[in-house]
């Protein structure tokens, strides 16, 4: 194997907050690509993710993520696929984060595990959002698109942030705003549709 680039303290602060990104999306997805990246020379793991270099947890990683690439494009299915993966996106997120920070301070190891846990956690949220807004769509190219994009994504963040993780720490950041608003749109959508609902089941007009 390659001697690969070491982290640095933005390195290493880009790649926990790109990876938790990216497990958020896609958490195999994200587990592999670290994996092949260090096999490739691309990166050396901290010595807490050393793990994930072996090829059992790529393979296992790849396996799942190949099931993951179907099971995440079929409508309806889709939702309740990613309702069961809060609790392995999260935790994982979490993990890694851990794991890349086992040579910090107890208290920056803490800090870096509940900010990894927490960026995982909007990252999956604002996934679910766009999910739900787009399901009742009758076609399917509209979960296909996402889901492609959101697998594309989280492999291409990763990888990102070996190369310049300051660029990757504030792309994320501004897709943490961007999930903010969709969240919020999508919270003001399902309202007016209750509203409606409850007003057409009460005989009241509906406002145009």
């Amino acid at each position: 194997m390659l001697a690969g680039v070491k982290l640095g303290s933005a390195d290493l602060v880009g790649l926990i907050v790109a990876a938790s990104f990216a497990a958020g999306l896609n958490v195999y997805a994200t587990v592999a690509t670290l994996g092949i990246l260090a096999h490739l020379g691309v990166l050396t793991l901290p010595p807490g993710l050393l793990m994930l270099s072996s090829w059992w947890v790529i393979a296992a990683s790849a396996g799942l993520f190949v099931i993951e690439f179907f099971a995440d494009k079929i409508p309806a299915f889709d939702l309740l696929w990613n309702a069961a993966h809060t609790f392995v996106r999260v935790p994982v997120a979490a993990l890694i984060a851990y794991g890349a920070t086992s040579q910090l301070s107890p208290e920056k190891q803490l800090l870096a595990t509940l900010a990894g846990g927490a960026i995982a956690l909007a990252a999956h949220g604002g996934k679910t959002a766009a999910r739900a807004a787009v399901t009742p769509s009758p076609e399917p190219l509209s979960n296909i698109s996402l889901s492609l994009g959101e697998d594309v994504l989280a492999i291409f963040l990763v990888w990102f942030a070996t190369q310049h993780p300051v660029l990757a720490t504030v792309m994320v950041i501004a897709f943490l705003v961007l999930i903010v608003v969709v969240i919020r749109w999508v919270i003001r959508a399902l309202r007016q549709l209750f509203r409606g609902a409850e007003k057409e089941a009460a005989g009241l007009p509906t406002p145009l």
